[in-house]
């Protein structure tokens, strides 16, 4: 889970805002305030992308199931097989 694109942006977008916190004394408290609110954001924003993509596969699990086990099939048209009207 540590490898996942969205984990790695969150650390390195929350490492900058905590040394932007760190490092300007007069906006510090403002700027830890902002930092604690964007990671709880970020946080459910995460959670709720990982819930639909849990509901989501779930469907399609289903989806495939009543279809098959999901094959794919012949690959679709193409037909025809003649000679190009000749």
């Amino acid at each position: 889970m540590r490898n996942h694109p969205w984990v790695i942006y969150l650390v390195a977008f929350l490492s900058v805002r905590i040394h932007r916190a760190r490092t300007a004394p007069t906006r510090g408290a403002s700027a830890v305030e902002w930092v604690i609110i964007t990671a709880i954001i970020a946080g459910v924003a995460l959670g709720l992308a990982t819930l639909i993509r849990t509901l989501v596969e779930e469907r399609q699990s289903e989806i495939e199931d009543q279809f098959g086990g999901g094959s794919g099939g012949d690959g679709g048209g193409g037909g025809g097989g003649g000679d190009g009207g000749q």
